[in-house]
């Protein structure tokens, strides 16, 4: 299982622009070209996972995360905010680098889990947040992803 096989080119977003958590949510969200009903369902639960624990992990890296029946397949997004913003991340840190999960609640595949597991591996590699800040192109971060063989 490679990170790069569940990232459409269109739900890369290096130029978020919310000024809040829940701006950027929303606008995450709102790179899987769904619906309003379906943006609406996934934005009130990752806001509701939010408010059980922060999603940021460190080093300027969250990952929020749901599940939902408004996907029949696991996808993810990226977005990166330039100057960051306050996610209650886990080392106090603004966040700037941002994977979205969503996940139907039963996968036949059940890759939820370790998806959420490579991209915190992903994040403690030594470069990779610097990197993902510096990035230019959503080239680049494909070319990232597929170095770093996740």
């Amino acid at each position: 299982m490679r990170l790069r096989e569940y990232f459409d080119p269109r739900a890369i977003s290096l130029a978020l622009a919310g000024g809040t958590r829940d701006e950027v949510l929303a606008e995450m969200a709102g790179l899987f070209g769904m619906d309003e009903r379906a943006h609406s369902t996934i934005l009130r639960l990752v806001q509701r996972r939010e408010q059980l624990g922060s999603t940021g992990i460190g080093r300027g890296v969250a990952v929020p995360h749901c599940r939902t029946l408004v996907v029949n397949r696991l996808r993810i997004a990226f977005g990166r905010h330039h100057s960051g913003i306050d996610f209650d991340a886990i080392d106090q840190r603004p966040v700037s680098s941002i994977f979205l999960i969503v996940a139907p609640p039963a996968e036949v595949a059940n890759q939820y889990l370790p998806v959420l597991g490579k991209i915190a591996q992903l994040a403690k590699d030594a470069d990779v947040p610097e990197r993902l800040a510096r990035l230019t192109s959503v080239e680049e971060f494909l070319s990232l992803l597929d170095e770093k063989a996740t």
